[in-house]
């Protein structure tokens, strides 16, 4: 990590809950949790998201989604809120 500079990560967790209010609660629970167990801090921001009454989650299954409006083109939408350059992955080379 570079000086002055903070590490945040983003996960999607998978709960079962009777409303967004119970899977709000069990996701915070587990992020305190986390956190603690890697000298981190929750931010206390969490989204649900539903994802059917009986819906088996196998191969495909979307488990998260977001939209949101912006004035930014595809390319710039991307650099700004998931490929910044600062992002601790690696590439996947295809073909």
């Amino acid at each position: 990590m570079h000086e002055g500079r903070q590490v945040y990560e983003e996960n999607v967790t998978v709960w079962r809950a009777g409303d967004f209010g119970e899977a709000i609660e069990k996701a915070e629970a587990g992020a305190f949790e986390y956190a603690a167990g890697c000298d981190g801090q929750y931010l206390e921001f969490a989204q649900a998201y539903f994802i059917g009454e009986d819906e088996v989650i196998g191969e495909g299954t979307e488990v998260f989604s977001l939209m949101r409006e912006s004035e930014l083109g595809a390319r710039d939408y991307v650099t700004r809120y998931f490929d910044t350059g600062d992002e601790r992955q690696g590439n996947v080379f295809l073909g």
